[in-house]
């Protein structure tokens, strides 16, 4: 799948500003789901939970990750389609603040995997991201379970979280956002096979 990915630069102010609205959309998801977390206390824990919420913010935790892992634009938005399959497939998991950290950085691992011709290893993800290389690995594997190992995305879906993302920019900033949801996939370029069974990946993350 290597000839067919094509990884790309965006302009200065396009994708820190991608990474301000995915983190901001995380950060409301997360707290609804604390909310509904200490009214339902009997939701599932697992690998992606720490003991404690992580002192360093969504927003910072994802900033870091841009900076250090080198993976292209693309990976964060095919990233961001992974959590919301995660989170289709196994809602006793949602997002909340004790889990959102490893699930960022475990999803963008994956994602680079899977986007990329080079990537950085486990063990680089893992300092990255604050953990173990052992822990590391195992956030990976139990992502992938999580996911059915269904990691292929269409550039119909690719678009239609960029229509989702880009509307969230809207919202915020309506004056100075003028790319069409055409034009900012292509800005994130990613082209891939257009074999994957769409009527199971059109939900976004939402509250």
């Amino acid at each position: 799948m290597a000839d067919q990915l094509e990884t790309s630069t965006t302009s200065p102010e396009s994708m820190p500003r991608m990474i301000a609205f995915m983190s901001s959309i995380l950060e409301r998801v997360s707290n609804s789901n604390d909310l509904n977390r200490r009214l339902e206390p009997t939701q599932k824990l697992s690998v992606f939970h720490s003991l404690t919420t992580p002192t360093i913010s969504i927003h910072s935790y994802l900033q870091r990750i841009f900076k250090y892992a080198d993976c292209s634009p693309s990976c964060f938005v095919v990233a961001y389609v992974y959590l919301d399959r995660f989170t289709q497939m196994q809602p006793l998991l949602p997002i909340d603040s004790f889990s959102v950290h490893r699930l960022l950085i475990t999803s963008v691992l994956v994602s680079a995997k899977f986007m990329d011709d080079n990537y950085y290893n486990n063990a680089y993800y893992a300092r990255v991201g604050g953990i173990s290389t052992q822990e590391m690995n195992l956030l990976e594997v139990d992502f992938l379970f999580g996911l059915g190992f269904q990691m292929n995305v269409t550039p119909v879906t690719y678009y239609t979280y960029c229509t989702y993302l880009q509307r969230e920019m809207l919202l915020q900033y309506p004056l100075q956002f003028e790319d069409s949801p055409v034009d900012l996939a292509r800005r994130l370029k990613l082209h891939c096979s257009f074999d994957e069974d769409e009527s199971t990946h059109q939900k976004q993350l939402s509250v």
